[in-house]
């Protein structure tokens, strides 16, 4: 297979792949050391053919590639699409539409949790995947034949198990659920990632307003050096010491030094100032505007009911062969203990009707579970 390196012939690629309805996609791409994605390869495939396209070729304009993924009249099958859907966002200003992803659609059918794509192929398909190159530096050229093969497998395995998974969502009639999703995966909001939401990123729970407006301010500031630096955020400042200072609201470059989760010597370095800076505009913020914090639960038996829905998500995800990750998260459970108007997608649409109803019977006494035959089982109660 010859790759891909000129402008014109990957227009004239894209121009054939186009007259598909249904083509796969993957990228091959670094971001260990950077902030955006380095896009290195792109390989595609439609039912008689596959291309590798070497993005990193000298002179290359990808606009072909990028007006493909905007074709509406095309059908982009990816697995795990998030990466590859941000990556041509950052680049183009554009997002893949249609698409299909194949672990999410897999999710839906039971196949498990976020499984990995050479696990789907292996039970979709019995082949079992060569994963030599997943790990391999796709920024080094030459490409050798093997990356080359490893590439070129990824998109045409991906047909086949597009068209089980596919087959198999109209069967069971859940191609809808499947399409929900999408619109959440290439919507432009889950990608146009703004510093001022960079707190929302961070694991760490501030208790105190003033601590979340320290948060705020903190965080932002490492997304925009990350950004203008393109380093990881953590090669700016780690997570444990955004959520210490916060904590700590040092004012001083002396205080900001005691921190242990600060690295020794960053307060004597130019951007010592500009933490305290953020600091200061985070404490100077307004209070009242702030997003509202997690409300602690009043219900002393809050966590037996989350455990309670645990097991109710995990009887309906076996019954259903629906992984229990999209249906709901152990967030949307606490979220359901805590409020029955709660805000999450396991009170709407499709996910309602399979578990969020019945998650706020059991809350209230009106189904009760048991265990039948060696299998647990919903009892409802009058």
């Amino acid at each position: 297979m010859d790759l891909i390196t000129t402008t014109a012939d990957l227009a004239a690629a894209c121009s054939r792949l186009a007259e598909h309805p249904v083509i796969t996609v993957d990228t091959e791409f670094l971001r260990e050391t950077t902030y955006y994605p380095l896009l290195c390869v792109v390989q595609m495939a439609s039912p008689q053919e596959a291309v590798v396209i070497d993005a990193l070729a000298e002179g290359i304009d990808l606009k072909p590639f990028f007006e493909l993924m905007g074709n509406e009249k095309v059908l982009k099958v990816f697995h795990a699409a998030r990466q590859d859907i941000e990556i041509i966002w950052h680049q183009a200003n554009i997002i893949p539409h249609p698409v299909f992803d194949t672990q999410v659609a897999a999710m839906v059918l039971g196949y498990g949790d976020s499984i990995a794509y050479d696990q789907l192929v292996e039970k979709v398909t019995g082949h079992r995947p060569d994963k030599t190159h997943r790990f391999t530096d796709w920024s080094r050229r030459p490409l050798t034949k093997e990356q080359m093969h490893y590439a070129v497998s990824d998109v045409t395995h991906l047909r086949e198990v597009f068209a089980a998974l596919d087959a198999d969502l109209k069967k069971r009639r859940r191609s809808e659920w499947v399409s929900i999703e999408m619109e959440i995966l290439t919507s432009p909001r889950t990608y146009d990632f703004h510093p001022e939401r960079a707190w929302e990123r961070l694991k760490t729970r501030v208790r105190k307003p003033k601590d979340l407006a320290v948060l705020m301010e903190v965080a932002a500031w490492r997304e925009q050096e990350a950004q203008s630096r393109d380093v990881p955020r953590g090669r700016v400042l780690r997570d444990e010491a955004i959520s210490d200072i916060a904590t700590h609201a040092p004012t001083t470059l002396e205080k900001l030094a005691h921190l242990r989760s600060v690295p020794k010597g960053f307060e004597k370095s130019r951007w010592g100032a500009d933490i305290i800076a953020a600091v200061e505009r985070g404490l100077a913020r307004d209070l009242s505007k702030l997003p509202k914090l997690e409300k602690p639960r009043n219900n002393s038996n809050g966590a037996a009911i989350v455990e309670l829905l645990k097991v109710l998500l995990r009887m309906t995800a076996e019954r259903h062969a629906v992984a229990s990750k999209v249906i709901a998260t152990v967030d949307d459970l606490e979220e359901i203990a805590a409020d029955d108007e709660a805000d999450v997608p396991a009170l709407r649409g499709w996910r309602r009707e399979l578990f969020g109803d019945a998650a706020l019977k059991l809350k209230h006494g009106q189904l009760a579970l048991a265990i039948d035959k060696g299998r647990v089982v919903g009892v409802t109660r009058a």
